[in-house]
């Protein structure tokens, strides 16, 4: 399906990346040789910039069946979700790699983490803009001067978002076919999400919401629940829940978050809880906790 784009959307990352903030850490920068197995861990994902030479990556186990890739042009490999993954490299003189991890704020209900696929694999020069990033990046990752770790950590960051923009303005090529990454390369269903994500307290009713695309009611209805895989509803209280749990991980008062996400009352708030998440906010606070322990 072909969406259609406009040069004058509204940013449709900034409100996301405010409130569901990431960090990289660098892990390793050179040759990798022989076989090197990644597990997969809750809430982390890997970056992996192939720099030069090839390779093969295999996904031994796991939910989804992921195909066996050869890879021999420069590339990056996004796992946004826990993916078990083996790089099988030459045994001498291994493929280069400059590698994080990255931890997005919220975990698995990260919303940009639940809408790319488990894998993305693109060649360096799909994506022109990164150039000058890692250029930056592999220079700092190269040299042990005072501050390079650090300033490589955040040019992984900013490479990231340079990722995701390419995403939004590329979702075919990046294999994303629904969800919240595809509803943002859409201009009409665009505006309407990054509303609601700038102001999820607001009243937004299905009319206000139609509006906004400039859609009719009939028609915003269909689309979104065609490209969100979600009515127009159930996007919006899911919405507010992973806000409503990234605030309650931050230590705010559970009337607070009730109020700042767009509930009613308290009462509101945990019935939602309990609809989609099994457990009241301080039961599952609690049980957040517990895990991260």
């Amino acid at each position: 399906m072909s969406l259609p784009t406009d040069t004058s959307a509204p940013d449709r990352l900034s409100s996301l990346l405010e409130r569901f903030r990431v960090q990289a850490a660098l892990f390793h920068s050179g040759p990798l040789c022989g076989h090197h197995v990644f597990e997969p861990q809750p809430g982390r994902a890997f970056l992996h910039i192939l720099r030069q030479g090839e390779m093969e990556v295999r996904h031994p186990d796991g939910d989804i069946a992921l195909p066996r890739l050869k890879i021999d042009t420069p590339s990056l490999l996004l796992y946004p979700q826990p993916v078990h993954h083996v790089f099988f490299n030459a045994p001498l003189d291994g493929p280069d790699f400059t590698c994080a991890t990255l931890d997005f704020d919220g975990g698995a209900r990260n919303p940009i983490v639940q809408s790319l696929p488990p894998v993305m694999v693109v060649p360096l020069a799909a994506i022109g803009e990164l150039d000058d990033t890692l250029h930056l990046l592999f220079a700092e990752a190269d040299r042990q001067r005072c501050g390079s770790r650090l300033l490589t950590n955040r040019l992984f960051e900013v490479a990231l978002i340079q990722i995701l923009r390419w995403v939004v303005d590329h979702p075919d090529a990046a294999g994303v076919s629904h969800g919240l990454m595809r509803g943002l390369s859409d201009a009409r269903l665009a505006r309407t999400l990054v509303a609601m994500h700038q102001a999820p307290q607001d009243e937004w009713t299905l009319p206000r919401m139609a509006a906004t695309a400039g859609m009719s009611r009939s028609a915003f209805a269909a689309v979104f629940k065609d490209v969100m895989q979600a009515t127009p509803a159930s996007y919006l209280l899911d919405w507010r829940l992973s806000l409503a749990c990234a605030q309650l991980r931050a230590g705010v008062a559970v009337k607070q978050v009730a109020i700042e996400v767009g509930f009613a009352d308290t009462a509101s708030l945990s019935k939602a809880f309990r609809k989609r998440l099994g457990a009241s906010p301080r039961a599952w606070l609690a049980a957040s906790a517990a895990q991260v322990g």
